[in-house]
């Protein structure tokens, strides 16, 4: 409990400041080539709940194009998907400036990943408890295979990290980060989604 009400927080502020500062020439060197490569903005963002349902914007570079048919219509995500947006997204290099929102206390290094606003509806009461906590840059469904696991796995791993949060579980979720990311496994991308959005499977399941 003062791991998760304090120090969690703590490291949270020293880890991500640190990592800022180190990682300012891999921004600079990223932000030019998503302008010239994908356009501009060069970073994408969007609004999500936080801790307690709190909705904050979260922070991506840009990883598609701005691209339109002739109605100017935006095309299909994977037409706008390019071959540098994949590598974005396979390498997690997309995720860097969620290190901001962590800095600012909307995120936290460790924890549920922040899912979509138009999900919030359709939680059951349980689902819900992964609002208790901030927010993840990873997490422990993350680690666990995140685009190959169904929406109720998801919220299992969600849950029982809330449940067993410590400094032993960040530094094992965190190593295991580092090893998904290293083989470039995609897990902590979208660029390989495979299960529908949670409101089209909740309201199937509701009609089943």
């Amino acid at each position: 409990m003062i791991y998760q009400k304090y120090v969690k927080r703590f490291f949270d502020i020293i880890i991500s400041g640190i990592f800022i500062i180190l990682l300012s020439p891999v921004y600079l060197v990223l932000a030019v080539l998503v302008r010239v490569k994908l356009g501009s903005p060069v970073l994408f963002h969007q609004k999500r709940p936080g801790r307690n349902e709190v909705i904050f914007n979260m922070y991506k570079f840009r990883s598609m194009t701005d691209e339109k048919d002739e109605n100017g219509a935006y095309l299909p995500d994977e037409q706008r998907l390019n071959s540098f947006g994949k590598k974005l997204r396979s390498t997690s290099l997309d995720e860097l400036p969620e290190l901001f929102n962590i800095f600012r206390g909307d995120m936290s290094i460790v924890g549920p990943r922040p899912l979509l606003i138009k999900y919030l509806p359709y939680y059951t009461e349980e689902e819900k408890r992964r609002h208790d906590v901030r927010p993840g840059l990873t997490g422990l469904a993350q680690v666990n295979g995140r685009n190959a696991l169904g929406w109720e796995d998801r919220f299992r791993y969600d849950i029982e990290y809330i449940d067993h949060c410590s400094l032993w579980m960040d530094i094992k979720v965190l190593w295991m980060t580092v090893f998904r990311v290293v083989k470039r496994s995609g897990a902590l991308s979208g660029a390989s989604q495979t299960v529908e959005d949670f409101d089209v499977y909740r309201q199937k399941g509701d009609r089943a």
